[in-house]
């Protein structure tokens, strides 16, 4: 019988600290990875890796679907490595329901960026999980900090509840918009305009520049009457047109001058503290969950719960009452 082959933690991590991306890519697979003994290897990993991570600028990208996402990261991620950094790029892809498997049509749509070698794309699964945001991103950004990605851009489905979690693993968080002169407010989401440190307006060239700019002036209008969500920093309001690469410049500066004021303030250090604790309970929900899934005697007690609490012979809550007991 042929054993699996165990892993070198050590000589994986030394390779990716060279900024190997082939190891990069093993690593992350490794995290992503559902196998209990590389689930444990990966624990490992990322804690030996720690020292090495946390200097990245980390920014959140949302917006619906058409509103140019990964045109926009392509046109910025060159932009930045035409400035010197090196890019990371985490594209949380919605999964096939069926499989679980992701639908890799992100990185085909960077393809200026998916040739650099200063660039590593990554599209994850987000297998169901909330809001369809991969559990393992924010494990995938620590080790391509790791391995020396100074910025790192999470670009989320930009559907559900994924804005959220995304916000909650990044320094800055950018809502892409498009211009529709008065349609804007009707299609604004107030908790994503919230949770915005800035909304920037796609598509500003040709025939749309006056559009872009009517919807830009609604924008700066709803942010004046929401509360923003530090008072050391008010989201701006900018257009931009990533097919033509003109306002990539304006974009990357704001990003900059908010990293500034959040430092200034302290609020930068506080949010990051915060980030790790919220990860650290997302983390133990997870295990919990991988517990109910793993025991076969527990999982079929569930399944005879799910069918009681269905016919409406057992309540919900006496129902978790006594799946927690059994986690004991």
């Amino acid at each position: 019988m042929n054993l699996p082959k165990p892993i070198d933690i050590h000589a994986l991590a030394q390779e990716l600290r060279t900024g190997g991306r082939a190891a990069l890519a093993r690593a992350i697979t490794l995290v992503e990875s559902r196998r209990g003994d590389h689930q444990a290897a990966a624990r490992e990993l990322v804690q030996e890796l720690l020292p090495d991570t946390g200097k990245a600028v980390r920014v959140g990208i949302t917006g619906s679907p058409g509103v140019g996402k990964s045109t926009t990261i392509d046109v910025l991620g060159m932009f930045l490595i035409a400035r010197g950094h090196r890019v990371a790029v985490l594209a949380v892809d919605p999964s096939s329901a069926r499989t679980g498997g992701s639908i890799l049509g992100d990185k085909t749509r960077m393809a200026r960026l998916a040739v650099s070698d200063r660039a590593f794309i990554r599209p994850s699964p987000s297998s169901g999980t909330l809001g369809g945001v991969a559990a393992k991103t924010r494990e995938a950004m620590l080790l391509c900090e790791a391995a020396g990605f100074d910025v790192v851009l999470v670009e989320t489905v930009g559907i559900g509840q994924s804005e959220t979690a995304v916000c909650d693993m990044t320094d800055f968080f950018l809502a892409l918009m498009l211009p529709g002169a008065g349609d804007e407010l009707q299609g604004i989401k107030k908790g994503l305009v919230e949770l915005a440190d800035m909304i920037a307006i796609n598509k500003a060239d040709g025939d749309n520049i006056k559009r872009a700019n009517l919807a830009a002036a609604d924008y700066r209008s709803a942010l004046h009457i929401l509360s923003p969500r530090s008072e050391h920093w008010h989201p701006p309001v900018e257009t931009y047109s990533a097919l033509v690469g003109i306002g990539l410049d304006r974009i990357w500066q704001k990003i900059l001058d908010h990293r500034t004021a959040m430092n200034a303030s302290g609020e930068f250090a506080s949010r990051r503290r915060e980030q790790q604790v919220k990860w650290m309970w997302s983390m133990l929900e997870q295990r919990m969950m991988a517990r109910l899934r793993a025991d076969a005697a527990i999982r079929a007690k569930v399944k005879k719960m799910e069918a009681e609490v269905a016919d409406g012979r057992v309540s919900p809550a006496v129902a978790a009452e006594q799946i927690a007991e059994m986690l004991k």
